[in-house]
């Protein structure tokens, strides 16, 4: 797991960084009323980048290398279908909506991954797509594809 975690921590450390400096180049860091739109961001991928740091400290001290990095078998397929499900979710958000997707997205990896009752798997879903229509569509009004089949 030592190259794993090196190879993680740095693309981490790399999208952190750049996530951050995105933030304060395409965004107002402070406005009349206080923080701007890049002050959230700039912090957070500070955070994460500090935490990156920190995962390829610990996996450059590392001395056992540790088991293959690269799933196998069972491992491989699941890695297979959690890729292939992602794409069609993503490739599919105009027509499916983001608050029909996600749960769509989330009932498919909750039922084949955890091979859940299909009452969980329900449950994770249907919560999931709440809280996203509630939080993001209803309380802050962000705009979000909304698919043919949702129409609010």
């Amino acid at each position: 797991m030592r190259n794993a975690d090196r190879v993680t921590a740095a693309l981490l450390l790399a999208f952190a960084v750049a996530f951050s400096v995105g933030a304060v180049k395409n965004y107002q860091w402070w406005g009349a009323g206080g923080p701007g739109p890049a002050f959230v961001p700039f912090w957070l991928g500070l955070v994460m980048a500090l935490l990156a740091l920190m995962m390829l400290v610990r996996s450059l001290r590392e001395k056992n290398p540790g088991a293959a990095w690269f799933p196998r078998g069972e491992g491989l397929r699941d890695m297979l279908v959690v890729l292939v499900v992602t794409v069609a979710y993503v490739a599919l958000l105009d027509v499916t909506g983001m608050v029909v997707g996600t749960a769509l997205y989330l009932a498919v990896l909750v039922w084949y991954l955890g091979k859940h009752r299909w009452w969980v798997t329900l449950s994770v879903a249907l919560g999931a797509g709440l809280f996203n229509w509630l939080v993001f569509v209803h309380w802050l009004r962000v705009p979000m594809p909304e698919g043919m089949f949702w129409t609010f």
